[in-house]
């Protein structure tokens, strides 16, 4: 497999940039497509599709080529590859039937590859990703192996979208299927967030609606603890204090904790919509703003990667939530660097709105606040 990754802030310099990554006699097959939605969606398509290359495409919160971020551009890895080693799925949720949707992709893309290696993206926030996990892992089995995000809006919060060549939806799942006996795909997703202060339980919630914890309103506690002033539905910063800065972690019995920050506050009765479930009775503590070494530690745990599981890669994908680059500032570009300089070879990145993987140790998981690195080599 050979790589090459190229960024754009127009059709036009997208269609240079293929150009010159193709006059050495590089002969891409595959795509994967990072796009703002402010750029011109169509005249970006219509490059690839002229080309006959095959597209993963995901919408944004920023985008990344190697070491460099950038926003409302676009970001392509382009693959010379096998196209037997490879498929790609796409399917628009029917009903909500998120976990029916997966399920059935899945069985298909079994059919065509014993070992499947499943990258994914929902499209739009709304989406159950949980629920979309558990769907692979009903074909599949408790160790499939799939990594994915969900779509970023340029931070607007109003829903991304997937794409392929012929085809872009704000509700639908898109899957790039590698065959695992040609194609090793790892990943790991990692945090970093600190948590502190004793573990608390949450007293009374729906899903993802928390409503309180150690039955206090869980917008109450989280003021208190985290000595915020003017809380109140005309503090615009108020979202982002809670969210990238006061996230709650969810604890777990099996791997690391995951990440629930509040995203929607309820007034009526103080309570907040975390970004993905938080079961009643279940146990969390909060987290402390970020600092250095959170970022250290994904680099860290992208170089235990390498050392134990895949030494030498043949490209790099990132998807990161776009509350660490919210909350990092410049810092982040730190961190993207540190992942690069892992393995050296051309990677590309983009900032979602909730990451999918395997918690360190864990279960398979929907999570924010995280990075998750994908490490793809041609065996």
């Amino acid at each position: 497999m050979k790589a090459k990754s190229l960024h754009g802030n127009s059709a036009q310099e997208i269609q240079d940039g293929i150009q010159n990554a193709t006059s050495d006699g590089f002969k891409p097959s595959l795509a994967i497509v990072f796009i703002a939605k402010t750029q011109d969606h169509g005249a970006h398509l219509k490059i690839f599709n002229d080309a006959g290359i095959p597209v993963f495409g995901v919408s944004t919160n920023g985008e990344y080529i190697d070491e460099n971020t950038f926003t409302n551009s676009c970001a392509v890895m382009l693959f010379d590859l096998d196209p037997a080693y490879f498929r790609i799925s796409f399917a628009e949720f029917e009903e909500g039937d998120y976990r029916g949707t997966s399920r059935n992709i899945a069985q298909k893309e079994l059919e065509h590859f014993a070992n499947p290696a499943f990258l994914i993206s929902c499209s739009h926030s709304h989406t159950d990703a949980e629920a979309v996990l558990q769907g692979f892992s009903d074909v599949a089995g408790p160790d499939v192996n799939v990594f994915g995000n969900v779509a970023g809006d340029d931070c607007t919060f109003e829903g991304g979208f997937v794409f392929t060549n012929h085809i872009k939806s704000e509700s639908a799942l898109m899957v790039l299927t590698f065959d695992g006996d040609h194609i090793d795909m790892k990943g790991r997703a990692t945090c970093g967030w600190h948590a502190v202060g004793t573990v608390r339980t949450v007293t009374k919630s729906e899903g993802n609606h928390v409503y309180t914890v150690d039955d206090i309103p869980v917008l109450d506690l989280t003021a208190k603890y985290g000595g915020l002033e003017n809380v109140n539905p005309e503090n615009e910063k108020l979202f982002f204090e809670i969210a990238a800065t006061l996230p709650l972690q969810l604890q777990r019995e099996k791997g690391d904790p995951v990440m629930r920050p509040g995203l929607v506050i309820d007034w009526n009765d103080r309570s907040y919509y975390c970004s993905g479930s938080v079961p009643q009775g279940s146990k969390v503590r909060f987290s402390v703003p970020p600092d250095f070494d959170v970022a250290e530690k994904v680099i860290k745990s992208a170089q235990d990667l390498k050392d134990t599981e895949i030494p030498n890669a043949d490209a790099i994908v990132v998807f990161s939530c776009v509350g660490r680059f919210l909350a990092f500032g410049p810092m982040i570009n730190m961190e993207i660097e540190g992942i690069k300089n892992v393995w050296d070879v051309p990677m590309v990145g983009m900032f979602s709105n909730a990451e999918l993987g395997r918690a360190t140790g864990g279960n398979l998981e929907m999570h924010n606040l995280t990075a998750v690195v994908i490490a793809l080599k041609e065996k």
